[in-house]
């Protein structure tokens, strides 16, 4: 790719893309004016979906720390080893259980980091969300499993507790991967899977979901799912007698380290014309911010995690933090967009769960 691999988090080494505000200026600047971007939110009224409406509150995400063990290069969340501040109170994970008790129609907790195992009170929350009946999705990253004996029995603890597992491959073969993720990084998630396996996981009828991730590595858009699923799958068995059940393409959204990547090569104002010329409106009506809310490890709530790591807060008077959580509110609320929303309505979309459509 042509720039060095960071080790720090952006918020360590400083700098102008550390702060949100001027990655919001890059995104709307001078650049995209003379690349003839159109504002995203024209999109939306050209097809009369503006202002955008959330129709339904079904997941409830919470990135509970910024804590990582991985420092990669596209990561939209500036995760880290260094995120040692970022995480969850204890508090305000006992506020979101009380939320998910009381809203019924929250069907899954989408738990996401960082390293979401990382964080103290990770297990207590996957467990008390389990015994409210919700699904519980987690966003592992695979090489967590085998970073410390402490993790290494993972695999046992997400069967026993039926945790759906959505993870990043960025690629079956060792060289896209470790490029993109850092070395070894390869080697240690075949062998999280070959674990996640022999406990059940991806294994036909055993009920335990384990769905890939699949970010492209450089400034392109990802294959269409139905041409890389089977590819990951055939490719996977073969070399390592690894299986899974979904995989998910998902387009990598301009902003944090990924928006630096594409400044530092000189791809930045290509990528946003890829993003325009792929605009699909038929995504409109199944992105991820229509069905969701998406919660920081302090307590604020944001309409989707993208826009909770460019600091846009939910535009809901009086019900920003879960404190004052109120369902009417924020299903009443207008969702706040901007130019990196083009990535999820690109091609077939892009959500934490994949293509839209």
């Amino acid at each position: 790719m042509g720039v060095k691999q960071n080790t720090k988090s952006l918020s360590v080494r400083g700098g102008q893309m550390a702060d949100t505000f001027y990655q919001l200026k890059v995104l709307t600047g001078r650049e995209m004016a003379e690349a003839k971007v159109t504002p995203f939110a024209e999109k939306l009224v050209q097809q009369n979906e503006f202002p955008l409406k959330p129709h339904s509150l079904e997941v409830f995400q919470l990135n509970i720390g910024k804590l990582c063990n991985q420092t990669c290069l596209h990561c939209h969340v500036d995760a880290g080893p260094d995120k040692k501040r970022e995480n969850m109170s204890r508090a305000d994970l006992e506020t979101c259980l009380r939320i998910i008790k009381e809203v019924p129609d929250i069907k899954m907790v989408d738990i996401t980091g960082g390293a979401p195992e990382m964080h103290p009170d990770f297990r207590w929350f996957v467990q008390e969300c389990r015994k409210l009946g919700k699904e519980v999705l987690n966003r592992c990253n695979l090489t967590i499993i085998m970073a410390n004996e402490k993790y290494r029995d993972l695999p046992e603890f997400f069967r026993d507790n039926q945790v759906h597992l959505v993870s990043s491959l960025p690629f079956y073969s060792k060289k896209r991967t470790d490029k993109q993720r850092g070395d070894g990084v390869f080697d240690d998630s075949i062998a999280a899977l070959k674990l996640l396996n022999e406990v059940g996981y991806g294994q036909e009828g055993s009920g335990l979901v384990l769905d890939l991730v699949y970010n492209p590595v450089g400034a392109f858009l990802p294959a269409g799912q139905e041409v890389l699923e089977p590819q990951f799958k055939s490719q996977l068995k073969r070399k390592y007698d690894i299986v899974f059940n979904n995989l998910f393409a998902i387009t990598n959204l301009p902003i944090n380290r990924f928006l630096e990547y594409l400044i530092e090569s000189d791809n930045y104002k290509d990528y946003m014309e890829t993003l325009l010329e792929a605009y699909n409106p038929s995504t409109v009506t199944g992105i991820m911010c229509r069905s969701m809310i998406s919660v920081s490890w302090d307590g604020y709530m944001y309409d989707c995690d993208f826009n909770q790591m460019l600091e846009l807060k939910i535009d809901s008077p009086g019900c920003t933090h879960i404190n004052d959580f109120d369902v009417d509110k924020l299903l009443s609320r207008e969702i706040i967009v901007n130019q990196h929303c083009y990535g999820c309505t690109a091609g077939a979309g892009s959500s934490c769960g994949g293509e839209v459509v």
